[in-house]
């Protein structure tokens, strides 16, 4: 990665041709913090680290928060990072009309750190995650091309919970998406996680569709052998883990010898009541914090289960499918539907139909020979999810800007 510009256009076997594509772009990428062990920040920094070691991108991440706090995903010594100590996180102990007066005063300083910063850098594209500097980074004339990420999905983002709506919030979740489809539209391309949210953005023709990474090589596959059903995801209503409980009360009974394990952070409270009021034992029905290994757990599973209400892309879906877990996965926008290929390395169905998913639970667990052939063609879809493979796709997206 050390070759000049010259030498790599001089090369003319595969991998010089390839070399010689590697423009070295200057890309600033713009996120709140590196601090939380969040999957945004797990994907920026791996995207970060392969750009610039296997590109030769030169890569600065600028920050607004966490000054001091130790990265939580070892960053590579190529990647710059300015923090510029803006502290948007002191909104958070805010009340509502102290938190409209701090807010706009530190977006004003954001927005002038931020401007002085482009115009020095002089990036060739800079890439928000869409977060504060959505509101004004097209209007920043430092000569950058401008790309909006969303690592949710359209449904998923900035949207009231189904449980806690009402007009009020409906209207302003109504006017906030309008606000921010008009500054959507003057990006040069807004990147979305799936195909199927991609389509959903029906007033933007700057739409580009480019999945996240798995977040790690498996070292083995399951053997899927063991009587365990998995999933992964913090404890919360989008996650729909109260669905799956539901449904394992009926799995439950077709086969007592199976258990359903469940890791995660946050409130585990209402779903270790909703497992008393089924009448499942804790042995079977587990409900468990985080993990530093998730890996082991996926190997240690016979198949993956998603009930989240919707999604962006999970992260824990291609960990799965690396690991060579078949999956069952309700419906739900956005993700599933990219990622399941139905009957062929897992199950789609129709989501909220809590009796249809026990039923095909039930079918993976009674048929190993069936699980045996879906776990080998996840391994294969898998393979769609390498940083290597993605990286071309970002590659193409930037050097055709």
């Amino acid at each position: 990665m050390e070759d000049s510009d010259a030498t790599r256009g001089n090369s003319s076997n595969g991998k010089g041709d390839m070399m010689m594509e590697n423009k070295c772009l200057k890309i600033v990428y713009l996120t709140p913090s590196l601090y939380i062990a969040g999957g945004v920040e797990r994907v920026l920094t791996l995207k970060a680290n392969y750009f610039a070691e296997h590109f030769g991108y030169d890569i600065t991440i600028i920050l607004t928060d966490g000054r001091g706090k130790p990265n939580a995903y070892p960053l590579s010594d190529k990647v710059k990072v300015i923090n510029l100590d803006i502290n948007f996180e002191e909104l958070w102990t805010c009340s509502f009309i102290k938190k409209i007066w701090v807010y706009l005063k530190k977006q004003r300083v954001y927005k002038r750190k931020l401007t002085e910063e482009l115009m020095r850098i002089r990036p060739d594209i800079t890439d928000s995650l869409l977060r504060r500097e959505i509101n004004f980074i097209t209007d920043i004339k430092d000569g950058s091309k401008k790309i909006g990420e969303l690592h949710t999905s359209r449904q998923n983002n900035r949207n009231f919970k189904d449980n806690e709506i009402n007009f009020l919030k409906a209207l302003f979740a109504k006017y906030w998406n309008w606000s921010l489809v008009r500054k959507l539209r003057k990006l040069d391309k807004f990147v979305v996680l799936t195909n199927e949210d991609k389509e959903g953005w029906v007033e933007l023709n700057n739409v580009v569709a480019i999945p996240n990474p798995v977040s790690f090589t498996a070292k083995a596959q399951s053997k899927l052998t063991a009587k365990r059903v998995l999933a992964v995801g913090r404890y919360d209503y989008v996650k729909g883990f109260d669905r799956l409980l539901k449904a394992w009360a009926i799995v439950h009974r077709q086969h007592p010898d199976w258990t359903m394990a469940i890791y995660g952070d946050g409130d585990k409270s209402p779903y270790e009541q909703l497992r008393q009021e089924l009448h499942l034992d804790a042995d079977h029905c587990q409900l468990n914090g985080v993990t530093t290994n998730i890996q082991d757990e996926y190997l240690a599973s016979a198949m993956y289960v998603v009930t989240s209400r919707y999604e962006g892309l999970s992260m824990a879906m291609l960990e799965a499918i690396s690991c060579g877990l078949p999956l069952v996965a309700f419906a739900c926008p956005c993700g599933p539907r990219d990622i399941v290929d139905n009957g062929i390395n897992g199950y789609l169905v129709e989501n909220g139909n809590i009796q249809q998913l026990a039923d095909k639970i039930c079918y993976v667990i009674e048929h190993p020979e069936e699980r045996m052939r879906m776990g080998a063609n996840a391994v294969i879809k898998s393979a769609r999810y390498k940083i290597d493979r993605l990286a071309k796709d970002w590659q193409q997206l930037f050097e055709s800007l």
